[in-house]
C-alpha cells in the first residue's frame, strides 16, 4: 500500500521514528493512538458549537450585532470552511495526520487569541455593524476550519487506519471520553468564563490547543501502522492473510477513490445522518440558553442539561463501539435518528421536567453514536488509502450542516417568536435519515472480533 507524499523538510522534521520508533515499544502503538486521537478531538472544542455557545451573549453584547446577525456571521463562516474541507482531505493523505494535527493546532490557537480581542479589533475599525460582522465571519472561518474540521477530521481518521477488527471497539473507548467532554465543555467553558472573563478563558484556550496540542500531536501521532513497521490490531504480519484463507476474517477492506464513494448509496446514508445531527445539535446548542428563557428557565438551569446529556453519551457511545464490530451500520445509524429526533422534538417543551429528561435522553443517544459511526463506517466501506479524501467530503456536509443549523432556528424564532415551529420542523430530517437507513444495505459487514488475542509483533 502506498502513502501519501510529504516535501523533503516535512519528511525529516516528521519521520514516524522521531522522536522514537513506535515499533520498538514493547506493546502495540495503536492504543497509544486511541488516547492521542481521542484528546485531539476533545482538543476540537473550543472550534465546536458547544464550545462557541457559551460566549453567544458576550459576542452580542461587545460586538454590537444582533443575535440573527450573530448567527448568520457563523453561517458564513462556517459554510465558507466547510467548502474548504475537501482540500484539507486531500492534504491529508498527501502529508498525513501527525503534520497535519500540529499545523491545524496551532493555527487553531492563534484563532482563540485572534477571538479574543475581536471587539477591540472592531472598534478599533470604526465600529459599524458591517465591520462587525465581516470580522466575525473571518474568526469563523479560521475557527471552524482549524477545530471543528480539520483537528477532528485529522484525529478521527488516523484511528481509523490503525484498526480493523477492533475499530468499533476502540471508537467506543475513544467516545466514552469524547461525549462526556462534548456534553460538560459547556459547563467547564460557563465556569471558566464565571472565573477569567470571555476574553481570559479563549486566551486559556488558546494557550492550551495551540502549544500544548501542537507538542502532543508532533510527538505522538503517527498517520498509520505500515509507516512505523506494524500492522493493524497489532497483529504479525501474515496473521490476516493467514485468517482470511481460513475463512475466520472477512475479505481485505476496499480502497476507493473519493469519486467510487460518493457514487454509492451507504456513503450518503451515513453522511446525511452525521450532517443532520450538526445541524440539529448545532441549532439548539448554539441557542439553548434563549431557548431555556423563553421556557422561564434561567441560564445555570439550562446549561445543566449537558450533564445528563454528557452521562447517557458515555454509556452510548461506549455500547455502540461495541455493536459497531458486530451489527450493520445501518442499525446503528437507524438508532441515531430516532433519538435525534426524540431529542430535538422534546426541545421545545423544556419548561415540563418530562420533556427536559427526555431531551437529555434523545441528545444523549444520538451524541453518543456520533463518534463510533463516523469513525468505523468510512474505512469499513471504502477501505484507508483514500481515506483522508473521502473523509473532507463527509466533514464538508458535515461542517455545512452546523452552519445552517443556528440561522435556520434563528430564523424560526424571528418569525414566530419562539423557537417550537423551527424544532418540530427539524424532526423531519431524522425521519428522512431513518427512511435512507432502511433501505441501504451494508457494502461490507462487520469484522467480528475473533476469539483469542492477537499478539504485538514487529512485522517480518
Amino acid at each position: 500500500m502506498v502513502w501519501g507524499y510529504q516535501p523533503a523538510p516535512m519528511r525529516a522534521l516528521f519521520s514516524p521514528r522521531r522522536p522514537f520508533d513506535p515499533a520498538r515499544l514493547p506493546f502495540f502503538y495503536g492504543w497509544v493512538i486511541v488516547a492521542v486521537s481521542t484528546l485531539g478531538v476533545i482538543m476540537s472544542i473550543p472550534g465546536q458549537t458547544m464550545g462557541v455557545s457559551v460566549f453567544t451573549d458576550w459576542l452580542i453584547t461587545e460586538t454590537g450585532l444582533t443575535r440573527l446577525g450573530l448567527a448568520n456571521a457563523y453561517l458564513a463562516g462556517t459554510l465558507t470552511s466547510g467548502l474548504l474541507l475537501p482540500f484539507g482531505g486531500t492534504l491529508l493523505d498527501r502529508w498525513g495526520a501527525r503534520a497535519l494535527v500540529v499545523l491545524c493546532s496551532f493555527g487553531l490557537g492563534l484563532t482563540l487569541v485572534l477571538m479574543s480581542q475581536v471587539d477591540r479589533l472592531i472598534h478599533a475599525l470604526g465600529g459599524a455593524e458591517i465591520v462587525a460582522f465581516a470580522a466575525l465571519v473571518l474568526c469563523f472561518v479560521l475557527l471552524r476550519f482549524s477545530g471543528q474540521g480539520m483537528l477532528t477530521m485529522v484525529s478521527r481518521t488516523m484511528l481509523g487506519k490503525w484498526f480493523e477488527r477492533r475499530r468499533g471497539l476502540v471508537a467506543g473507548l475513544s467516545g466514552l471520553f469524547v461525549a462526556f467532554g462534548f456534553a460538560s465543555a459547556p459547563l467547564a467553558l460557563s465556569w471558566g468564563i464565571d472565573r477569567a472573563g470571555f476574553r481570559g478563558a479563549w486566551l486559556a484556550l488558546a494557550l492550551v490547543v495551540g502549544v500544548g496540542m501542537s507538542l502532543v500531536g508532533w510527538l505522538f501521532y503517527r498517520d498509520n501502522p505500515e509507516e512505523c513497521d506494524l500492522c493493524m490490531d497489532g497483529d504479525a504480519r501474515g496473521a490476516e492473510a493467514a485468517r482470511r484463507a481460513s475463512g475466520e476474517s472477512p475479505e481485505p477492506e476496499p480502497d476507493l477513490t473519493r469519486a467510487q464513494a460518493v457514487r454509492t448509496l451507504p456513503f450518503w446514508t451515513v453522511t446525511l445522518a452525521l450532517a443532520f445531527q450538526a445541524l440539529l445539535i448545532t441549532a439548539v446548542t448554539f441557542h439553548i440558553v434563549d431557548i431555556g428563557a423563553l421556557a422561564g428557565l434561567d441560564r445555570a438551569h439550562v446549561v445543566a442539561l449537558f450533564l445528563p446529556i454528557a452521562v447517557i453519551s458515555t454509556a452510548v457511545g461506549f455500547l455502540a463501539g461495541w455493536a459497531a464490530d458486530r451489527v450493520p451500520m445501518r442499525a446503528l445509524v437507524l438508532v441515531m435518528m430516532l433519538g435525534q429526533g426524540l431529542g430535538v422534538a422534546c426541545a421545545a417543551w423544556l419548561r415540563e421536567p418530562a420533556f427536559f429528561w427526555l431531551t437529555a435522553l434523545g441528545l444523549g443517544i444520538s451524541g453518543g453514536l456520533f463518534g463510533p459511526i463516523s469513525t468505523v463506517a468510512l474505512p469499513r466501506f471504502f477501505g484507508r488509502l483514500h481515506l483522508g479524501s473521502i473523509a473532507g467530503i463527509q466533514m464538508m456536509a458535515i461542517v455545512i450542516g452546523s452552519a445552517l443549523g443556528p440561522s435556520l432556528l434563528a430564523l424560526s424564532k424571528s418569525f414566530t417568536g419562539q423557537y417550537a415551529d423551527g424544532l418540530y420542523l427539524g424532526c423531519i430530517l431524522p425521519l428522512s435519515g431513518l427512511v435512507l437507513a432502511l433501505v441501504t444495505k451494508d457494502p461490507r459487514p462487520a469484522p467480528l472480533t475473533l476469539a483469542g488475542r492477537p499478539r504485538h509483533q514487529r512485522p517480518g
